[in-house]
């Protein structure tokens, strides 16, 4: 039976795998659109010389370790909830428990704060990524620009017009375009390691530690613009050993290698070069031929991370259903083989009309 069943197993998994690239990383699978520009040029601005570029790659580096890879993928995620994640995951899971205790109140408070977070997150990452993306445009063309804001918000109002049709057909449609995205990420970024591989020298967590010792204060808030790195991922429709398989096989590579090809790039350049590519490093890491076909695969990219955070929403929503933290609502199943698999008009319009 065992003969037999593992090959079919195996195949099961990787289909879920490839559906999880799809839909689950779209949202963290972006971040280098914009996380690491944001931490240099943002409301708290850090010089570019080489303390400081290290320092931001090895806490990029270090965050993702501990927080996605240990934290999330590693533990949390062996509490699931029948196959559920996140937060509403985690207070159904203790709340029998921790109810009889006398701050059993105060856990299932901070689950439901969590999730009021992620509501936001659903709010604020369409459309962060999906201008992070188009604002390429201006890279390529500066005349462009004009042209950003009604690019951006008919790509959202597709995405979510396509809710109905459900996630599994989303995310076979979605897969292919993630491979390609985080292929050619992962690419760009080795060829400027390659080319500068004094960057590979973040993987020590002193120079993150340097970072703090140097800036204090201000290198604690530049976490803040690190944390984007780490945000976007919901276990909730594909299960924990597919998205493990697509976790530490592909996705992280490839956010990895990007990451530190920015790095290098702006390591490599004098003052005025990396002042100049610090406002756009992901679309200037590319050859001027290719900028316009990455802005292309990044807008694509940029579309399906945006599902992933509404997907997460619908399942967050159930869970909260479920436990009784929210009026019941029309739920409709999108697969008569998952039941995870969901769509949930109200909420669907509710954060269309908010983004």
């Amino acid at each position: 039976m065992q003969t037999h069943g593992s090959p079919q197993r195996n195949t099961a998994i990787a289909k879920l795998a490839a559906g999880a690239i799809g839909i689950v990383f779209g949202d963290i699978g972006t971040s280098p659109l914009y996380a690491f520009r944001e931490t240099f040029i943002g409301a708290h601005p850090l010089e570019l010389d080489r303390i400081h570029v290290l320092g931001v790659v090895s806490l990029i580096f270090w965050s993702m370790t501990l927080v996605v890879t240990i934290q999330y993928v590693s533990i949390t995620m062996r509490a699931d909830n029948k196959g559920q994640g996140g937060s509403l995951a985690l207070v159904a899971l203790i709340s029998g428990v921790m109810r009889r205790s006398k701050y059993g109140w105060l856990a299932i408070l901070l689950g439901v704060f969590a999730t009021a977070l992620f509501y936001g997150d659903s709010m604020i990452t369409p459309a962060i990524s999906v201008l992070s993306a188009v604002e390429g445009l201006a890279v390529v063309q500066p005349g462009l620009g004009h042209l950003v804001i009604p690019i951006a918000l008919t790509l959202l109002v597709m995405l979510f017009l396509i809710q109905s049709r459900g996630t599994a057909k989303i995310g076979a449609l979605f897969a292919p375009v993630m491979f390609v995205y985080f292929a050619v990420i992962g690419t760009l970024g080795i060829i400027q390691i390659i080319q500068h591989p004094s960057i590979l020298f973040a993987f020590n967590p002193w120079y993150a530690v340097q970072f703090f010792i140097t800036d204090g204060v201000k290198a604690f808030l530049a976490l803040g613009s690190v944390v984007l790195a780490v945000t976007g991922s919901d276990m909730g429709h594909f299960g924990k050993k597919p998205m493990r398989v697509a976790w530490y096989g592909f996705v992280m590579p490839a956010l990895l290698c990007n990451y530190f090809g920015q790095g290098a790039m702006i390591l490599s350049l004098d003052a005025v070069g990396a002042t100049e590519a610090i406002k756009s490093p992901f679309f200037i890491m590319a050859p001027e031929v290719l900028r316009l076909p990455l802005v292309i695969l990044a807008t694509m990219a940029t579309f399906i991370a945006s599902q992933a955070v509404i997907s997460g929403s619908f399942s967050v929503t159930h869970q909260a259903i479920q436990l009784g933290f929210i009026p019941r609502l029309t739920i409709k199943h999108t697969s008569a083989s998952d039941a995870g698999q969901i769509y949930i008009p109200f909420v669907n319009w509710a954060i269309m009309i908010s983004v």
